[in-house]
C-alpha cells in the first residue's frame, strides 16, 4: 500500500504546484489591478485629457476586457488554456506599456482596447472563464460555494494590497506605475507558461456549444439580461470611478485614495469569504440579493456626503456589502449548465455585463466634468436597486443543481 500512496502523491504534486502557479498569476494580476483602479484616471487626467476622453477611455476598457472573455474561451478551445493565459498577459503587458509611454489623447485611449486595464474588477476579463470553469471542475459540489469565495477572497487580498501601494505615487508617479504593471502582466504570462498539462481541459468541445441547446440559451439569456442591468448601473461607480469622483469633489489625492481603496479591497476579501459560508446556508440566490440591497441604499447615500470622511465611510460599509453577491454569482452561473458549458456560460454572461458596464464610466465622465456630482451614485444605486428585485422575482425559485 506504501507505493500507491507514493503514487498517488507524485500524481497530485504537478496539479499542486499548477494551483501554486494559478493563485501565484492572479495575486500579481490583482495587485496590479489595485494601484490601476486608483491611478489610472489621475494618470490621464495628468497626461491632459478631459473628464469626457477619461470617461471614454474607462469606457472602453471595460468593453474590451468582456469581449476578451469570449475570445479566450474560443482561442483555449484550439490552443489551450496555457498559450491563451499567457497570451492574455501579453495583452496587459501592452496596456502598461502604452500608458507609461504614451502622450497623444488616441492613443491613450486605446490602452483599454486590450482589455486588460483593470479599471473595475479582477473578475472581469478574459482570464475569468477559464479559471472559473476550472475551480467548478476541480471542486467538490457540496464544496463549490466556500471554494468560490476564497477564490475571491484570494485575488481581494492581493487587490487590496494594489491600491495600497498608491500612496507612494507621487504626482508624476503614474509612469512608473504602469510600467511595474506592464512587468506583471509578462510575469503572468511566464508562469501561465510554466504550467503543466494538468490545467488544460479534460474535455473537447465547441467553444460556444451552449448557444446550440435551447433549454441553456434560454437560462443564460435570462441571467445575462440581468447581469447587463446590474453592470450598466455598477459601470457609473466602477472603482476608478469613484476614485476620479473623490478626487474632483473632494480633491483627494494619491495619498488619501491609496488607503481608502486598499481599506475597500481587504473589506471585500472578508465579505467573500462570509459569502461562501452565507449561501451554503441560505442559498445563492438569497445571498446576491440579501447582501447587494442594502449595499445599494448605502451607495445612495454617498452622493449626500458633505465631507470627504463622510464619503469614505459610507462607502466602506457599501463595500463590506457589495461583492457578497461576486462568489454567489460566480458559483451560480457555473451550477445551472452542464460542465461542457461552463466556460461559455462565463464568458456570454460576462461579455454582456461588461458592454453594458462600459457606457457607464463615460456617462460618469460627462456628469462629473459639468460638476453633476451626484449623478454616478442616483444611477449606479437606483438601477442596481432595480436588479436586486428583478433578479429575485425571476429566479427565487431555481436552485443551482448542488443546491437541490
Amino acid at each position: 500500500m506504501a507505493w500507491c500512496r507514493n503514487l498517488r502523491f507524485a500524481h497530485a504534486s504537478p496539479l499542486t504546484a499548477d494551483r501554486a502557479l494559478l493563485l501565484a498569476a492572479r495575486g500579481l494580476r490583482a495587485f496590479g489591478f489595485g494601484f490601476s483602479a486608483v491611478l489610472v484616471g489621475l494618470h490621464l487626467e495628468h497626461s491632459g485629457l478631459s473628464p469626457l476622453l477619461i470617461g471614454v477611455t474607462l469606457g472602453v476598457g471595460l468593453a474590451a476586457a468582456s469581449l476578451a472573455g469570449l475570445g479566450s474561451v474560443a482561442l483555449a478551445a484550439r490552443a489551450g488554456r496555457r498559450r491563451t493565459l499567457a497570451t492574455v498577459g501579453l495583452l496587459m503587458a501592452a496596456s502598461g506599456f502604452d500608458l507609461a509611454y504614451a502622450t497623444q489623447p488616441v492613443l491613450l485611449v486605446l490602452a483599454g482596447v486590450t482589455g486588460m486595464l483593470g479599471i473595475a474588477s479582477i473578475d472581469l476579463g478574459p482570464f475569468a472563464p477559464l479559471e472559473q470553469s476550472a475551480l467548478a471542475d476541480v471542486v467538490a459540489p457540496e464544496q463549490r460555494n466556500l471554494a468560490f469565495g476564497r477564490y475571491s477572497m484570494s485575488g481581494g487580498l492581493f487587490n487590496a494590497a494594489g491600491g495600497l501601494s498608491a500612496v507612494f505615487a507621487g504626482a508624476q508617479g503614474g509612469r512608473a506605475y504602469f510600467l511595474l504593471y506592464a512587468l506583471i502582466g509578462l510575469a503572468t504570462a511566464g508562469l501561465a507558461l510554466a504550467m503543466s498539462d494538468q490545467v488544460e481541459s479534460a474535455t473537447r468541445a465547441p467553444a460556444f456549444g451552449a448557444l446550440r441547446r435551447p433549454e441553456t440559451l434560454r437560462t443564460l439569456s435570462g441571467l445575462a439580461a440581468l447581469f447587463a442591468l446590474d453592470a450598466f448601473a455598477g459601470g457609473f461607480v466602477a472603482n476608478a470611478v469613484i476614485s476620479y469622483w473623490l478626487h474632483v469633489r473632494f480633491g483627494a489625492s494619491p495619498q488619501v485614495l491609496g488607503p481608502v481603496f486598499a481599506a475597500i479591497g481587504f473589506l471585500q476579501a472578508i465579505s467573500y469569504e462570509i459569502s461562501g459560508r452565507l449561501s451554503s446556508r441560505i442559498g445563492l440566490i438569497n445571498t446576491m440579493v440579501f447582501t447587494h440591497l442594502p449595499s445599494n441604499v448605502l451607495l445612495l447615500l454617498v452622493a449626500f456626503s458633505p465631507t470627504l470622511a463622510w464619503a469614505v465611510v459610507l462607502l466602506l460599509a457599501r463595500f463590506l456589502l457589495s461583492q457578497m453577491d461576486v462568489p454567489a454569482r460566480q458559483a451560480y452561473t457555473v451550477s445551472i449548465v452542464p460542465p461542457a458549458d461552463r466556460p461559455a456560460a462565463v464568458a456570454l454572461t460576462g461579455a454582456v455585463r461588461g458592454v453594458a458596464q462600459a457606457f457607464g464610466p463615460a456617462l460618469a465622465g460627462i456628469a462629473i466634468g459639468a460638476a453633476a456630482f451626484a449623478l454616478p451614485f442616483y444611477a449606479g444605486g437606483g438601477l442596481k436597486i432595480a436588479y436586486d428585485v428583478a433578479l429575485f422575482a425571476a429566479f427565487r425559485n431555481r436552485r443551482a443543481g448542488h443546491e437541490i
